[in-house]
Order: structure tokens, then C-alpha cells, then sequence
């Protein structure tokens, strides 16, 4: 049964905005159908003809009528609907990364999908999994880090970073360290074709060790250049071999040498009395990623160890020398990025006894 019809009285203002509605080209269908029926009720036209007219039911146009002449122009507007409430909520959510801040099951090295879901008891796996993709939160994927416990943090890296970014006048500054113990392994390589058709490149699992050698390497942050040797040891007096070497390829000129904490790099005094020209930068304990040819290192390992095969040291030092000149060649200096150096502890940081 149809309500009885309410009379509708439009002021000047709501007519002018009904009708700039109607004529509006981007107007949505709705609205265009509640404006026009607001206009014709209030031209007098009864519920059943504007229905007819507007192509709607008359309990539609009736209920329209009634919201206007109750509420105005803002009675035109959907009223918001509850819909459904959700199953899992903010405190859901905290539930999860409070767990997460536990200890896995015993027996287990870390949580996974199914774990956090049988632990919190009335969550469902799909909601966690959607849960930690929107936080971006990776149960699988791990990094290492060294948290450096140095009191002289601070000012250590600020002296590195300050020679990187604004070196002394007229000097030159090396950074320097050794990369020991790199072994001339002997494998069997080649091309491995599967069955599905692809092929790819692979070496076998056992090898012939033809001993090792230490790379002692001084990088020149200015151009990105390297001074390499090599060693059989690592001791003190083979590290002050090297540094006459590097004191020898830059005569009568100031060295700012950055060196990580290694007890061979320290208690050199002797040496740098006899050389003073130059002077030991230290990086922070734990904290060597600050010297830049560690990032050579990387590199070295990279493009010209990783996947390759000696059959002698001779071999594998010849083979380092050649990358060495070629990486010369074409060698451009890192670009240090780094803005601010403070010391922070990690947030909540545990340690835990076995």
C-alpha cells in the first residue's frame, strides 16, 4: 500500500540545484531520477504519474517525497549501512604482532602462517597470511646484522664519513684491509642440460684445493683505483709491507689510511713515527662496512671469484691481478649517500640464552 503523498515545497535555491542536476551531463542516474521526482511532486503531480513518467515504482517515488519534505536536499543522499561487521579487527592485528614478538614453538627456528594461526586459536590462516602481506612482514626472508657496541661510535664513523665526503686539501685518502684466505679450488664445469630442455651453467660439488692466498687491497676513495697484493699470511709484517708499498705509489704526499680494528692494524707507532705523512683513521668496532673496500671486496668476489675454477695459486693470483687492471680501467669512485651517523639500539632487542 502506498503511503499517502506528502506535499513537497521547494525554495528558489533547491529548485536552481535540482534543475542544474537534471541538465548536468554527468549527473548519475539516481540522482537524476530523485531530482526529477522532487520537481514533479512539487509541481503538484501525483505519486502514480510520476512513477510512470520517471520509470520507477510509486513506493520509490513515495519514499523520496517523504525524504525530501522531511530532511531537504541532504534526504536526496544515501544513508550510510552498516553492512556487515567484521570477523577480525584491530585487536586481532595487535593479537598477531604481539605473537610475533614470541618465541616460535619449541622445536621450530621461526613462525609460519599455519603456527601464528594455531597458536592464536580462532584466527584463520588465509587472514594472517593477508594480514602480514599488508605489512609487509616476511616470516621466511632473514638479514644479519652487527650491532657495534663502541662508545666512541658517534665520533668514529662522523671522522670516516668526514673524510669521504669532505677530504683534506692536497691529501689522498685509502682505505685498506685484506681479504685472506681465498681459496684456488679446482671444479669440474661446464653446461648442464635438464630434461625439460634448459640449459644451465654448473659446477660439481667436489673440488682439488691448491692452497691460498691473502689479497691485501687499498682502495683510493678520490678515484676508485685499488693497489693490490698478495700474501701468504696476514700478520702484522706483512701488512706494513703492503703499507710501504702504498706509501711508495703516492711520494711526498699526505695518506689518510681507514683501516677496520684488526689487532695487526693497531699499535703501529714505531711505523707511523717513521712515516709521517701518514695517519690511521679506525672505523667503530663492528662496524668494518664503514671502510669502502669492503664494497670493492664484495665486488671482486662477485664478478671474478664466484663460479670459477684454478689449478694452481699462481693461477688464481694471475687471474685476481687481471681483474684488479681491468677494474682500473674503468674504475669511478663510490659515491657515499649517507647523511646522518648516530648509534641506535634495536627496539626490544633480545638475546637469547640456550
Amino acid at each position: 500500500m502506498i503511503p499517502e503523498a506528502r506535499e513537497v515545497h521547494l525554495s528558489r535555491k533547491d529548485r536552481k540545484v535540482l534543475e542544474a542536476c537534471c541538465r548536468s551531463p554527468v549527473t548519475l542516474q539516481r540522482d537524476l531520477k530523485r531530482a526529477r521526482i522532487v520537481l514533479l511532486a512539487a509541481d503538484g503531480r501525483s505519486t502514480r504519474s510520476i512513477a510512470k513518467e520517471v520509470g520507477v515504482q510509486p513506493r520509490i517515488v513515495s519514499l523520496w517525497r517523504h525524504r525530501y519534505a522531511d530532511h531537504g536536499l541532504e534526504g536526496l543522499q544515501d544513508k550510510p549501512r552498516p553492512g556487515k561487521q567484521p570477523i577480525y579487527t584491530k585487536t586481532t592485528d595487535k593479537r598477531i604482532l604481539k605473537l610475533l614478538d614470541k618465541p616460535p614453538p619449541q622445536g621450530f627456528a621461526r613462525w609460519t602462517g599455519p603456527l601464528l594461526a594455531e597458536a592464536l586459536g580462532d584466527v584463520d590462516v588465509q587472514y594472517v597470511w593477508r594480514f602480514l602481506r599488508s605489512h609487509k612482514i616476511d616470516l621466511v626472508a632473514r638479514k644479519s646484522w652487527c650491532e657495534s657496541n663502541d662508545p666512541n661510535f658517534t665520533a668514529k664513523a662522523a671522522d670516516v664519513v668526514g673524510l669521504y665526503v669532505a677530504p683534506p686539501a692536497k691529501a689522498i685518502v685509502l682505505c685498506v684491509d685484506e681479504k685472506p684466505s681465498i681459496q684456488a679450488l679446482e671444479r669440474a664445469q661446464g653446461y648442464l642440460k635438464l630434461p625439460n630442455g634448459r640449459a644451465l651453467t654448473g659446477q660439481s660439488h667436489d673440488y682439488k684445493r691448491h692452497d691460498t692466498t691473502t689479497l691485501f687491497a687499498a682502495l683510493e676513495v678520490a678515484t676508485g683505483k685499488i693497489i693490490a697484493t698478495h700474501s701468504k699470511r696476514r700478520r702484522r709484517v706483512e701488512f706494513l709491507d703492503f703499507m710501504n708499498s702504498v706509501t711508495a705509489a703516492f711520494p711526498n704526499r699526505k695518506l689518510h689510511v681507514i683501516l677496520d680494528n684488526l689487532n695487526t692494524h693497531k699499535k703501529n707507532e714505531d711505523w707511523l713515527k717513521a712515516h709521517p705523512n701518514v695517519q690511521f683513521h679506525f672505523t667503530p668496532t663492528s662496524a668494518s662496512w664503514l671502510n669502502q673496500v669492503e664494497v670493492w671486496f664484495s665486488i671482486l668476489q662477485g664478478q671474478s671469484l664466484s663460479g670459477t675454477s684454478f689449478t694452481s695459486l699462481k693461477q688464481l693470483q694471475e687471474h685476481i691481478d687481471a681483474y684488479v687492471n681491468a677494474y682500473n680501467d674503468r674504475a669511478e669512485p663510490f659515491v657515499w649517500t649517507k647523511k646522518k651517523v648516530r648509534q641506535r639500539r634495536f627496539k626490544g632487542r633480545r638475546i637469547t640464552q640456550l
